[in-house]
C-alpha cells in the first residue's frame, strides 16, 4: 500500500553523467523526474543571452568590454554544454521554485540546520549536482555516481561543511516541489535517467564501492570525498569527546 505523501511511489530518480550535461542532470534530480532536456536548457540559455544583449544595447554602453560581451556566442552555455546558474534558476522557476545562495539571509535556517532544507545545488569546476530530500530521506544525486547515495542527517551536515571548505558554491532550492512524474518504466525517456527504489540504490552503491578503483574517480570528487571523510572523522571524535566529558561530569 502506498504511503500518503510519498512522491513517485517511493522511487528515486537518478541520472548518470552523459557528456557534459551535469546541469541537466542536476535540474532533473532536483525535480525528481526527466522534466528537462539539454535542448530545453539551451533554449533558456539563448533567451537569457538575448535579453542580456538587449539590456546592454539599451543602456547605450560603449566600452570595449561590452563590445566583447555582445560579440560573444553565449554567457549562459559553453560550447561543451555546461550551463550557468541563471539557466538552472530559470528552469526551476518554471516549477515555481527559487534558487538562492546558501550564504543568503533567506537561507539562514538551512545554514543552521541543513535538514530544514529540501534541496541543495552544488557547483565547482563546471560540475553541478544536487543533494535532495526525498520522502523524508536525504540523497546525494551526483551524476558521477551510479546511484543516489543515502545521507544520514549527521552525514548531511558533515557533507555541507565539507563542500563549503572545498570551495563549492552552494544554493538552496525553496518552493513547492513536484510530487509526481508519470513513470512508464524504470528507464527515463532521455536515455540516461532511471527510477530506483531506495533498496536498489543502496545495492548499486555498495557494489560500486567494492569494485571501483581509485583511478576511475574524478579528481574533484576524490578531493571532495577525502575532505568529507576527514570532516566526518573530526565530528565523530568531537562527539565522542563531548560524550565522555558529559559522562565524567555525571559521575562527579
Amino acid at each position: 500500500m502506498e504511503m500518503e505523501g510519498v512522491s513517485n511511489g517511493g522511487m528515486l530518480y537518478h541520472e548518470v553523467q552523459e557528456a557534459e550535461l551535469c546541469a541537466v542532470h542536476c535540474v532533473n534530480t532536483v525535480l525528481q523526474g526527466p522534466f528537462f532536456s539539454e535542448f530545453d536548457l539551451a533554449a533558456l540559455a539563448s533567451d537569457l543571452d538575448s535579453k542580456e544583449r538587449q539590456m546592454m544595447q539599451e543602456g547605450n554602453f560603449i566600452t570595449s568590454s561590452v563590445g566583447d560581451y555582445l560579440s560573444a556566442e553565449s554567457h549562459n552555455v559553453s560550447l561543451g554544454g555546461d550551463f550557468s546558474i541563471q539557466v538552472l534558476q530559470k528552469a526551476l522557476e518554471v516549477w515555481d521554485l527559487q534558487v538562492i545562495a546558501f550564504d543568503s539571509p533567506v537561507a539562514e535556517h538551512a545554514q543552521i540546520d541543513p535538514d530544514l532544507g529540501n534541496a541543495f545545488i552544488c557547483h565547482l569546476h563546471d560540475h553541478w549536482f544536487c543533494i535532495r530530500k526525498v520522502n523524508g530521506e536525504w540523497y546525494n544525486f551526483d551524476s558521477l555516481y551510479a546511484a543516489p547515495q543515502h545521507l544520514s542527517k549527521f552525514y548531511l551536515a558533515a557533507c555541507m561543511d565539507s563542500l563549503k571548505d572545498s570551495g563549492w558554491s552552494i544554493f538552496l532550492v525553496i518552493g513547492n516541489f513536484p510530487k509526481e512524474f508519470p513513470i512508464a518504466s524504470s528507464e527515463a525517456p532521455n536515455g540516461y535517467g532511471q527510477w530506483l527504489s531506495p533498496e536498489d540504490a543502496e545495492k548499486i552503491t555498495k557494489s560500486c564501492n567494492t569494485t571501483e578503483s581509485p583511478q576511475t574517480i574524478d579528481p574533484t570528487q576524490r578531493a571532495y570525498q577525502e575532505t568529507l571523510l576527514k570532516k566526518e572523522d573530526q565530528n565523530l571524535k568531537a562527539a565522542s569527546a563531548a560524550s565522555k566529558m558529559e559522562s565524567s561530569q555525571n559521575r562527579a
